[in-house]
């Protein structure tokens, strides 16, 4: 279609100008429309930016506002800052990393140090040195027979169907040149994902895409046939996701290709729904033995689950089915009640789910309460963007990191907030061929590596002012928070952390009473209405 386009610009930009040869008066316009035509010609064949491939000439505006910023950028682009994820400056991190461009500031810190929710990190006069390689981790518990060793930051689960072909290539090619993990959402494995050879953190939806049998149930065989792929490290079961926890998902009809629908083993023509909830278990001990049965049927991969923290007795009565169960999964991912999806209802995605710090700290406790903390790696998802969102992360709790919103937008996301509606300028969250080709692969999976490999130097800079050679040594009280004008405390000091088995003994913390009383692996269940 594109080469169509071209011939044919070109075949009127030929006509004008014979036109203007045999009608002088015509001349002058010419000069005025040549270059613009060849200017979009241009535009429509070059690789670096996909909104003026997609947009050719007219996309030279946004550009335009970028150049001159902040003041005229900042009124036109930034006018709604509040309904959209990222402010500028975030958003010039990702980009600048992504290019491999200066990122640094002038003028010193661009916030105000005395507001409350300032948070910073201490330094030490005794610096250390270390590298992006020096941060990975193994995962695999006492019962995996494939432990994986992971990057300590990672791709988010984003379906295709979610995200366009290229999408997905670019984020398995940058995932294999950064030697790093893509979770490949709940929509399944698609050829894109195998394609780019990065390793695959298959994560398992309510829908069961990819495993599925024409009833929508779980399917051992399908499953077995794709878990024990080279390219398939891990196995994620999603319970729920910050978006829309307790929601579903959905994929509209519109986004629904027919090679998406046989992907996904669903019908062509209506939305592709996920339940809110599984088919394959109902209970917690029945989580666990899900658990173990992915395990198996994988070849003894790191099997885990996703979820966004919500009522404390139901994941204090999944950590006491591990406990009676003797299974433990290989990893809990948290997922901030802050995350994003391309679609979800506003009251879902504003007041529903803990946010990832309440919700990590809790699950956090949880685990070492019931001393199962060193058997299972705890994974983060939740606006990480910066070597300090991720030390942050790192220091209370958290074992790996992932990111969704940066990678997009190391991809050229521009927050347009089309996700849902199939018209994403950029290429990205769109099945419609003529926008996907404005996102070229080659082009982007370097940005996505730059970004994966920038952020990581971040860290070790930041770890490495700190006195800190490894992870594992980050705690609660690195992290400083302004709580008043005049008042600052630590992390340990603001929330209250459990002691190794704490919930096993026969004194439970008061803040724990309630939930731990009322949970049993027999059932999520319901509980009197003044127990969380």
């Amino acid at each position: 279609m594109r080469k169509y386009f071209i011939t044919g610009l070109l075949g009127i930009l030929l006509l004008y100008i014979w036109s203007a040869l045999l009608y002088p008066p015509l001349l002058w316009t010419l000069i005025i429309t040549g270059p613009l035509m060849l200017v979009g010609i241009y535009d429509f064949t070059q690789k670096k930016r996909a909104i003026i491939r997609n947009y050719p000439i007219i996309g030279h505006i946004r550009y335009l506002f970028e150049s001159i910023r902040p003041e005229i950028a900042q009124y036109f682009i930034e006018s709604d800052t509040e309904g959209r994820p990222f402010n500028r400056v975030q958003r010039s991190v990702v980009y600048q990393r992504a290019k491999g461009v200066r990122d640094t500031v002038p003028f010193g810190t661009l916030k105000d140090v005395y507001e409350v929710g300032y948070e910073w990190v201490n330094h030490s006069l005794n610096p250390v040195h270390l590298t992006p390689k020096d941060l990975c981790i193994t995962v695999g518990g006492p019962d995996c027979k494939q432990p994986y060793c992971a990057s300590r930051f990672n791709i988010s689960a984003m379906s295709f169907g979610a995200l366009s072909k290229n999408a997905v290539l670019a984020l398995s090619y940058g995932a294999k040149m950064g030697n790093f993990a893509h979770n490949t959402g709940e929509g399944g494995i698609s050829p894109y994902h195998l394609e780019g050879g990065g390793d695959l953190i298959w994560q398992i939806g309510t829908g069961y895409f990819g495993c599925r049998t024409p009833e929508g149930g779980f399917c051992r065989d399908t499953f077995r046939k794709t878990a024990t792929l080279p390219n398939v490290k891990m196995i994620e079961i999603k319970l729920s996701q910050g978006a829309k926890p307790g929601h579903g998902g959905i994929l509209p009809a519109a986004k629904l290709t027919p090679e998406i629908a046989e992907i996904r083993h669903v019908p062509l023509g209506q939305d592709v729904m996920s339940p809110p909830a599984h088919s394959a278990f109902s209970t917690p001990l029945g989580l666990m033995e899900f658990v173990a049965t992915l395990r198996e049927l994988s070849g003894g991969k790191p099997v885990g689950f996703k979820l966004c923290v919500g009522k404390r007795r139901e994941f204090l009565a999944i950590c006491k089915a591990m406990v009676s169960s003797g299974i433990t999964p290989d990893f809990i991912t948290v997922d901030g009640g802050e995350g994003g999806t391309g679609a979800a209802p506003l009251e879902f995605t504003n007041n529903i789910g803990a946010p990832l710090i309440e919700g990590m700290i809790f699950v956090q406790n949880a685990l070492v309460g019931f001393g199962l903390r060193s058997k299972i790696r705890l994974l983060v998802s939740g606006k990480v963007i910066s070597g300090f969102d991720m030390v942050k992360r790192l220091a209370l709790g958290a074992d790996i990191c992932y990111s969704a919103r940066g990678m997009l937008m190391a991809m050229g996301c521009i927050q347009s907030l089309k996700c849902n509606t199939n018209h994403c300028p950029v290429g990205v969250t769109t099945q419609k061929p003529e926008l996907v080709a404005g996102l070229v692969v080659e082009n982007k999976r370097d940005r996505v590596f730059g970004f994966h490999h920038e952020l990581l130097k971040s860290v070790c800079e930041i770890m490495g002012a700190m006195g800190i050679a490894d992870p594992d040594n980050l705690h609660p009280w690195h992290i400083m928070r302004r709580i008043s004008p005049t008042e600052v405390k630590h992390y340990g000091e603001i929330y209250e952390f459990l002691d190794e088995g704490d919930l096993l003994k026969g004194e439970l913390p008061e803040s724990y009473r309630r939930a731990f009383t009322v949970a049993t692996e027999n059932s999520f269940g319901h509980a009197p209405c003044n127990v969380n």
